[in-house]
């Protein structure tokens, strides 16, 4: 997308009042917010495999220090926990297909290849996500309902 026309789209958002704006041309596309703390918008411009973002300002300054001592961290697999299975979208981790029923593995239970672990809800859809190696479940990373991110270590397998 021409860099005319994103100047062009934050000149519209700043004179209408309009606190965002998305427009996609094509495989682009750009999404403009305008925040009523900051005086500048700011531009994220997506390109198919290269997203390139172009703030106004830095998203650092309105974070809260105190909210950044405290934010959880994912924990690291080891090594030895054996193969990792990750998310492979952003979503909701359920270990069971209804609160009512049992889960779909325990740790210290054999699974095959193809065997549902969990479900990740994602856009109001319920993905199962399956087994990709045989052997026996040593860890489950994530708790029920946890939100969880793309790559996110779900479970271990020996």
């Amino acid at each position: 997308m021409d860099i005319r026309k994103v100047k062009k789209l934050i000149e519209l958002l700043q004179e209408s009042g309009i606190s965002e704006i998305e427009v996609h041309e094509g495989e682009e596309s750009v999404r403009i917010t305008n925040h009523h703390m900051s005086s500048a918008p700011q531009t994220v411009v997506q390109v198919p495999q290269a997203p390139v973002m172009i703030p106004q300002a830095s998203a650092q300054e309105n974070v809260d220090p105190a909210l950044m001592q405290n934010a959880p961290e994912t924990p690291l697999p080891a090594a030895d926990e054996g193969h990792i299975i990750k998310s492979p979208m952003v979503g909701i981790f359920y270990s069971s297909p209804s609160p009512d029923t049992p889960g779909f593995v325990e740790i210290g239970q054999t699974v095959e290849k193809g065997d549902i672990l969990c479900i990740i809800e994602a856009m109001k859809i319920m993905n199962q996500i399956e087994a990709d190696v045989t052997g026996v479940v040593s860890k489950v990373y994530v708790e029920n309902g946890e939100p969880i991110e793309y790559g996110q270590p779900l479970f271990a397998i020996k």
